[in-house]
């Protein structure tokens, strides 16, 4: 391991930089963290605006699963920091957590700014110097890094370099994805960064529903793409099309699908507590004079946007036979066409590949330069699940630059 005098560099202010400048600054080594925006974690302190979600109680070989196609790549990292170990962590720095009814794991207070407040104590204790209002613009001819800051271009010389940049989302928080061009530059091919955790648009709704239901929550209903098991849950309907946390959890398999066709279908169960049959039972009184949305909301508890949704997307025939609407109720096809834009999603598929880093996370091309956090290649959905891959690639690059730095120390 390096003596005091090693120096890295952390390009980013976010969850994965601030755990790698804490790792490097334990064992001895002189951090400089830097990063463009007017304060750090700011992306963090956002994303904790609805209740700070840091991670997920479930058990481990069902949490890695979340990481789809790149659960193998990222097992050793959150091997070595468990969502466990993660909770302890926020313990450490006096923040009690608690595990909510869905297995989700949040501070007890469910604020993120005291968690990032007692961290930035920490890390400048130790010695982190941050420096804001720094944007990385590259590498001069010489090798040094290239950033603006307030007083002009500087040049930084570091023994290592973490980049820690973030995705290609919330571009006003400073994920902005510019440095995809940057590291292109360098000979890096970098997968396209595409919207994940993101709302999809429909060909269009009805003036009648825009007016009235955009922005209404669908609750308790289940989503499935075709051939795949449902999933229960809610979201929202938006003026163009459909967002909310169910829609998140199916939003690789849904843009994958209209990558792949031009369009992906879900099917909607707007009573996903109901059989076909029972449902068929309740349709079989007599509607009378009733109207067919009195009937049923009386029937079966059909009201407001789910009704809507039925009158709009449900053949005018299905409503002259009880088992075809039925049918309908328990599979209601909804046609998306496109993702919402970038900017708008939550988070970013894309990013660095795995195949361009070795075992220490470190670019085959740059010896010395490491990536971690959201701009390696890599997804996951809401829920804890990509705060802890950002906690966790963070350490481990930090792991993986102690172990650069010591083996370029002893060969020399």
């Amino acid at each position: 391991m390096r003596t005091p005098e090693s120096c890295v560099a952390i390009i980013g202010g976010g969850p994965a930089g601030l755990m790698a400048a804490e790792v490097l600054s334990q064992a001895g080594v002189a951090v400089d963290l830097y990063d463009g925006m007017p304060s750090v974690g700011r992306k963090f302190l956002l994303a904790g605006v609805g209740g700070m979600n840091i991670t997920h109680s479930e058990a481990f070989e069902p949490f890695l699963a979340r990481y789809r196609e790149r659960a193998t790549a990222l097992r050793p990292q959150l091997e070595s920091f468990t969502p466990e170990q993660l909770r302890e962590w926020i313990h450490g720095l006096g923040i009690d957590t608690f595990v909510g009814s869905s297995g989700r794991v949040f501070p007890t207070d469910m604020k993120a700014a005291p968690l990032l407040r007692a961290w930035l104590r920490r890390l400048r204790d130790a010695g982190v110097r941050i420096h804001t209002r720094h944007r990385w613009l590259g590498w001069h001819a010489d090798g040094t890094l290239k950033l603006i800051s307030p007083d002009g271009d500087i040049s930084v010389s570091a023994d290592a370099v973490l980049l820690a940049l973030g995705g290609g989302s919330w571009a006003r928080l400073g994920s902005d994805g510019a440095w995809v061009a940057l590291l292109e530059q360098r000979g890096i091919a970098i997968a396209a960064l595409r919207p994940a955790n993101c709302g999809f648009e429909v060909q269009g709704w009805s003036q009648y529903l825009q007016d009235k239901f955009a922005g209404a929550p669908l609750k308790t209903v289940s989503l499935a793409l075709a051939g795949a098991a449902p999933r229960r849950g809610e979201f929202v309907v938006t003026a163009n099309g459909i967002e909310g946390s169910l829609v998140y959890a199916l939003s690789a398999e849904i843009r994958q699908a209209i990558e792949q066709n031009g369009r992906a279908t879900v099917m909607l169960d707007l009573l996903p507590d109901h059989s076909p049959d029972k449902i068929v039972r309740a349709l079989a009184k007599p509607r009378g004079s009733q109207s067919m949305a009195k009937y049923l909301k009386r029937q079966l508890g059909l009201d407001g946007v789910k009704a809507g949704l039925l009158r709009e997307l449900a053949p005018a025939e299905a409503f002259d036979d009880s088992q075809r609407l039925a049918n309908v109720i328990k599979a209601l096809p909804i046609i998306l066409l496109r993702a919402r834009p970038l900017d708008e999603a939550i988070s970013s598929a894309g990013g660095v590949p795995f195949e361009a880093l070795d075992e220490r996370l470190m670019l085959h091309q740059l010896p010395g330069v490491f990536c971690a956090g959201e701009m390696l290649d890599w997804e996951a959905p809401t829920g804890g699940y990509l705060l802890t891959g950002c906690f966790a690639s963070g350490r481990a690059a930090a792991v993986g630059m102690l172990g650069w730095l010591a083996d370029r120390s002893s060969s020399r």
